[in-house]
């Protein structure tokens, strides 16, 4: 990044140039205080490695049972997909749409193009296309809504535990796994250096 590069402070507007910052350090507004940008060390490396655990996860979490009830010895078993066919054969098309595009298709998109951001980098060379990935990027994360999916299954368990003994499948443990995986994701996932790297390339 050069020295006269300038940033806007997103809380203030205040135009500034870009200090220089030591490794973990965090560049912070002099008029607000609000966190402009911060240095991650090992970027790359570690966000790589929470990314492909993350997929490796999801891939799980999407091909086993995510809950099962046992009523009087039959036990009913369904995956997310599973869930989602259910409330599309109920009629309530709309509920499983939203259900699908926030659950399964947003957060595979999200983990693939970071994945293709990341492991370009890895190998030393930077991707194409990476403005419009970083876009697509922030453009997609206020729709990832799998935590309060996960959030919303745990409460219904608690509601069903009186009426069926409850059996959690290896998807629940595996989207649990993939939420903090990915929040560790996108924390390293350090947009302000990779949009340096989207401006040097273009």
């Amino acid at each position: 990044m050069p020295d006269f590069a300038l940033t806007a402070c997103h809380e203030c507007d205040l135009l500034q140039r870009e200090p220089p910052l030591p490794s973990g350090g965090i560049a912070s507004c002099p008029r607000c205080n609000a966190v402009l940008f911060r240095h991650t060390p090992e970027m790359v490396n570690r966000g790589l490695a929470y990314t492909l655990g993350a997929v490796i996860l999801f891939i799980v979490a999407n091909a086993y049972p995510i809950v099962g009830l046992e009523v009087q010895g039959t036990l009913n078993q369904t995956s997310l997909y599973g869930a989602v066919e259910t409330i599309w054969d109920n009629d309530m098309v709309g509920v499983a749409m939203l259900v699908f595009v926030t659950t399964i298709l947003i957060p595979a998109l999200e983990l693939a193009l970071m994945t293709y951001v990341l492991l370009p980098l890895r190998l030393g060379w930077v991707p194409g296309g990476l403005a419009a990935i970083l876009r697509t990027l922030q453009a997609m994360r206020p729709w990832s809504m799998t935590q309060v999916f996960i959030l919303g299954v745990l409460v219904s368990l608690v509601k069903l535990a009186h009426l069926a003994h409850v059996v959690p499948g290896l998807a629940l443990w595996s989207f649990g796994g993939v939420i903090l995986l990915l929040t560790a994701a996108v924390c390293t996932f350090n947009t302000h250096e990779l949009w340096g790297l989207a401006a040097e390339g273009e």
